[in-house]
Formats: structure tokens, C-alpha cells, sequence
């Protein structure tokens, strides 16, 4: 008799949940983990071998348990990126932003406590929560996918949250929440507020970093490498916050998290950051391109200032995505009724998405069509 979930002794909570992930299927047009699709130059790729090589005899010994190059490395390039000072001292990073995420819940959240997020949002924060036991409590998104202002303060009053995220560029929605929205946010948070930036390099906005002086005692800003810096498969998240909550985290962290190969890899790939970051701009050209030729074509597209794109409207989005899919562009279903989401690829592949798209406009809705 082969074992099944049922027959273990699962926490009740998890129980009829499914694991998190998006399909991963081999098709032609691979649109559906918001990956930058442009592979690491040839130099960098050379480099990462030479450390590689350089760290290898010392793979014997742990790793530095407190990553402190490459935490001076990360200060460094946000200091640059945001016009913000910023020390090593307020950097933590861990195995994604996924993991930082998860260590900030462990600190601040758990067990008797509560998270808000404005949905639709970010689809591991839930998972994150469950993870961590912490309620997860959603305050639904306007009709135009931003944030209804109103309802968030009132949501903040009522259930006084723990811990309040706010994703900005959106997943999956790509819109900005306005620096001024999300100071007003961390005024009616009764806890701490972190702000998810994972795509900040794709867009024009100002970081949250630069309210950090302001609430030191309540805002993290937290941050990838898996998107804009062609590094989703180096697994490197980290946060900006004041000093005290990296202290808040280490209490939390696995030790020895991050890998000798993570560490060096990071700072390999910084040092290279001017090259790899020239491809956000032709990404972000590629992106306005598609949107204007999913208009002309009649579809609802979300504005975005991500690498990503949300449209619609469908009648059966799982059936339009199934579509797609028989195209060979696989795209992401995120569970919006009527939505789905397209990462924007190389140009030969957002051309096939597009022609793809042209053949599909009878999955629209009559509502849907035609609007911007």
C-alpha cells in the first residue's frame, strides 16, 4: 500500500492545499515565470568559472554565516540605484526573496498573528503565511487592479495586522503603488509594512527605500536578483531595513543559509550589473510593444511597469490559456477570473505570443473587448 498525504500526520491547515509552482512544460515559447530572458553575457559566465574555481578547495568549510561581502556588494548597488545611502548593516540576504520573506514572517508573524495583502497580489505571500501559521487576510484591489485606498485603511483599522505587504511593480498585475500611497499605508499599519520590489528595476518609480529614514521602526523593503539581473537560477533575495531587523532575522535564519557558490556568484554577477541591466531597457521597449499590440487587438491590458504583462478579458481564462498553450506559448494562468499573465520574452517570442493572441480574440468577453 502506497502512502498517501492523508495518511500522514499533516498539520490540519495545510491539508487540501496544493504546493506552489508554475507548470513547467517544454514548449517553443516559455512566458510564464517572469524570467529575463536574455542568458548571462560570456564575461560574466568566464568570471563565475574563475571563482568557481578560485572557492573550490575551500568547499570543506562553511560558507561566512553572515554573508558580509556580499551584503557590502548589495548595499552598494541600492545606494547607486536609489540615490539612497545605504550601509551593509541594513542589507540581509537569503536564498531568494522567497526565503527573506519567509524569515521576516518567522520574526514578526507566526502563530496568533496576522498578515494583509491587497489582492491580487503575490501568490506566496498566502503560501508564506500558511508556512509560518500566520492568518492571511486580503483586502481585493480596485477594478482597475490598484490598490482602493479607502479599503486599505479601513482593512488596517479593522483587523490590525501584524505584518502588511504591498507589492509594487504588482504581480501579477505590473501597476506601481505611488510612494506617497504607500507612506500613507505605513502611517495606519500597527506593525511592520514590507514593500516587495522584486521588479523595481523595470520600472521608472522611486524605491520605498527612500522613506527607510522616516520609519525605521516599521518599513522593510525587500528585493531580488532572479528578475531584472538574468539570476533566477542563483536564488538571491534580499531586504533594506534598519539595522535592528537584520539583528530580528538572525535569530531566525538557518545558519551557514546562503552557499559559498550563492555568495560568489552574487558578487560576480554585481560587478557585472551595468551590462546585464542594459537588457531591462530593451525588455521594458519589448513590453510597451506587446501591450500596444494586444490593444489593437481589442484586449483589457493591465499598464505595467514590470516584465510582465496582465490582460484579458476571457470568458474562460483557463480555456484561453489552454489555447495559447496549443500555440506553443505557454503563458500563466494566475487564477483572476477572466486574466491571465505573459512574461515578455526575447522579440521571436513575444511575436509568436502576439500571433498566438490574434488567432484567440473569440475568447474574449463581449465586456473585454476593446477596452484599454
Amino acid at each position: 500500500m502506497s502512502l498517501s498525504l492523508e495518511n500522514l500526520p499533516l498539520r490540519p491547515e495545510l491539508r487540501g492545499r496544493s504546493a506552489y509552482g508554475a507548470p513547467q512544460l517544454k514548449v517553443a515559447n516559455q512566458l510564464n515565470t517572469n524570467e529575463n530572458p536574455y542568458p548571462p553575457s560570456a564575461e560574466l559566465v568566464e568570471e563565475l568559472v574563475s571563482e568557481v574555481r578560485r572557492i573550490a578547495p575551500q568547499l570543506n568549510r562553511y560558507p561566512d554565516r553572515d554573508v558580509v561581502e556580499l551584503r557590502e556588494a548589495l548595499a552598494d548597488y541600492v545606494t547607486e540605484r536609489t540615490g539612497v545611502e545605504v550601509t551593509a548593516a541594513q542589507v540581509w540576504a537569503a536564498n531568494g526573496s522567497n526565503e527573506v520573506l519567509q524569515q521576516l514572517l518567522q520574526a514578526f508573524a507566526g502563530p496568533g498573528r496576522s498578515a494583509l495583502g491587497f489582492t491580487p497580489s503575490y501568490s506566496m505571500h498566502p503560501v508564506l503565511s500558511a508556512g509560518t501559521q500566520t492568518e492571511f487576510l486580503e483586502c481585493p484591489r480596485g477594478a482597475d487592479f490598484r490598490i482602493d485606498m479607502a479599503a486599505a485603511r479601513h482593512a488596517i483599522a479593522e483587523h490590525q495586522p501584524n505584518v502588511v505587504f504591498v507589492t509594487t511593480p504588482n504581480n501579477p498585475t505590473g501597476d506601481v503603488t505611488e510612494l506617497g500611497d504607500i507612506e500613507e499605508l505605513v502611517k495606519a499599519a500597527p506593525g511592520i509594512v514590507i514593500v516587495d520590489e522584486a521588479y523595481a528595476e523595470f520600472s521608472d518609480g522611486p524605491s520605498a527605500v527612500r522613506l527607510l529614514a522616516d520609519y525605521p521602526d516599521k518599513l522593510i523593503v525587500s528585493r531580488t536578483m532572479s528578475k531584472a539581473f538574468d539570476f533566477a537560477g542563483g536564488r538571491l533575495g534580499y531586504f533594506v531595513a534598519d539595522p535592528a531587523f537584520v539583528e530580528a532575522v538572525m535569530l531566525v535564519r538557518l545558519p551557514y543559509h546562503l552557499s559559498a557558490l550563492s555568495q560568489a556568484a552574487a558578487l560576480v554577477a554585481l560587478r557585472h550589473r551595468a551590462a546585464t541591466l542594459e537588457t531591462v531597457a530593451e525588455l521594458a521597449a519589448e513590453r510597451d510593444r506587446v501591450v500596444a499590440g494586444l490593444r489593437e487587438l481589442g484586449y483589457r491590458v493591465v499598464d505595467s511597469q514590470s516584465n510582465f504583462i496582465f490582460f484579458g478579458e476571457f470568458s474562460d481564462q483557463a480555456a484561453a490559456w489552454q489555447a495559447f498553450l496549443d500555440r506553443e506559448v505557454l503563458i500563466r494562468d494566475v487564477g483572476q477570473a477572466g486574466f491571465l499573465r505573459a512574461t515578455v520574452g526575447l522579440p521571436g517570442e513575444n511575436d509568436a505570443f502576439l500571433a498566438a493572441a490574434a488567432q484567440l480574440t473569440d475568447y474574449q468577453t463581449d465586456a473585454g473587448k476593446g477596452r484599454a
